[in-house]
């Protein structure tokens, strides 16, 4: 004879374990979406780019898909990290935009708009690591924070107003969220793997 009356609720524990286990799920996306963008990095460096405002273009719709996957990756975490990776992915789409807002401008100006995403990326990416210590693969989302953080900086500085550093770090951009990308499907792999 079935209990009419009883219901059964979940507590915060496993509300808890069946968000992880949704998020972790979808690993596989974030590989692929990682691979593409290594395939896109390596398209980058073959063409021969050879003004600013393509550059720009280009950096714009890298920015706008940077911010696309942002927003992806915030429907998998949870808390805090849901809100950084909402007000990362609004960062990269302003940045995005201002790209193309005038995409003849100069190479400082474009330089600097590279700078800026590179820091926002770099910060986001040695605090995630610090938070996670100890975490599957957070050593190297400390080394990838770092390099970007390195990269803004350098992107920042007055270092020659060649066009083929503007390509470098267009490609680097690419590289680098090709790596966290995939570095995310892994952790999350690991996570699944985990609970089960």
């Amino acid at each position: 004879m079935a209990d009419v009356g009883v219901t059964t609720t979940h507590g915060p524990a496993e509300r808890t374990l069946e968000r992880a286990e949704a998020g972790a799920s979808v690993w596989w996306i974030f590989l692929l979406t990682g691979s593409l963008w290594l395939v896109f990095s390596i398209v980058i460096f073959r063409f021969d780019w050879t003004t600013v405002h393509a550059i720009s273009i280009l950096f714009g719709i890298v920015m706008l898909f940077a911010a696309g996957a942002e927003l992806v990756g915030a429907f998998v975490e949870h808390g805090w990290w849901r809100v950084a990776r909402i007000v990362l992915g609004l960062a990269f789409a302003v940045i995005g935009i201002v790209a193309f807002v005038h995409p003849g401008n100069t190479f400082s100006a474009l330089a600097a708009v590279i700078s800026f995403y590179f820091i926002f990326k770099g910060i986001f990416d040695v605090v995630l690591s610090l938070a996670a210590w100890g975490v599957r693969h957070s050593w190297l989302y400390l080394l990838l924070g770092i390099a970007e953080i390195l990269v803004g900086f350098w992107a920042a500085g007055d270092f020659g107003h060649r066009q083929i550093l503007l390509v470098v770090w267009v490609g680097v951009t690419a590289l680098t969220r090709g790596i966290s990308e995939i570095l995310l499907a892994f952790t999350l792999r690991a996570a699944r793997d985990a609970v089960a």
